[in-house]
């Protein structure tokens, strides 16, 4: 299968506000990559990630993803950016006023889904998919914390994006979970897709060991 450049940055400066976070960035990403990104907090993980999804805007150098370039992007165009990847936070980020099988329906009609048959038939693919068969009716509460971080890795997969963006995905997890929600993540990965998993957790990287990225004094550097 022919791989595609999800993630192209070149020369790119990071901003927050009016603070550099980082320089001169340069990064590619291709489907059927997992790559770690690492470093110290407030060392400019969660501003590139943030960057990559256009909350963050990008003034300076060259960047794309899925082929949509992000410098000076209109407002317009980012939620088109957006159903074209998926976000994984650490906590969750749920509606715990709706269950499970809701969850992922609200992100169907806001990204513009309309046939009813076709939303059913996606919920218990991505349920079976993350191991969730028997848990479209639980409310969030009723589950563990493994299984909400398998039901918002289920809603990132909505719209079969390209690209998986995970910002410290098993950060409130015990080992166990943390195991599940890594080789749910590195499957995804071999599905024509890319994953970018930002995390402080090094202990993953003796079973799960792939390409690392550290952000380190505002520049990124692949680590051997």
């Amino acid at each position: 299968m022919e791989q595609k450049i999800v993630i192209q940055l070149e020369a790119v400066d990071i901003y927050q506000g009016d603070n550099l976070v980082m320089k001169n960035v340069n990064y590619e990403l291709k489907t059927g990559e997992f790559n770690y990104l690492i470093g110290e907090t407030g060392s400019g993980k969660s501003s590139l990630l943030r960057a990559l999804y256009a909350d963050v805007p990008i003034h300076k150098g060259k960047a794309s993803v899925t082929n949509i370039s992000l410098p000076n992007i209109k407002d317009k165009e980012i939620p088109f950016l957006r159903r074209k990847l998926g976000i994984v936070f650490q906590d969750f980020q749920l509606l715990f006023d709706r269950n499970v099988e809701e969850n992922l329906i609200f992100v169907m009609k806001a990204t513009g889904w309309k046939d009813k048959d076709h939303m059913k038939d996606k919920v218990a693919e991505l349920l079976s998919k993350t191991g969730l068969k028997n848990k479209g009716k639980n409310m969030p509460y009723q589950l563990s914390g493994g299984e909400q971080q398998r039901l918002s890795i289920a809603r990132a997969l909505v719209n079969d994006p390209l690209l998986i963006l995970a910002d410290e995905p098993t950060g409130n997890l015990d080992p166990i979970s943390s195991q599940e929600i890594m080789d749910l993540l590195f499957q995804i990965s071999k599905e024509d897709r890319a994953v970018l998993m930002a995390t402080h957790d090094y202990s993953l990287f003796g079973k799960y060991d792939s390409t690392k990225y550290q952000c380190a004094e505002g520049e990124l550097i692949k680590v051997d």
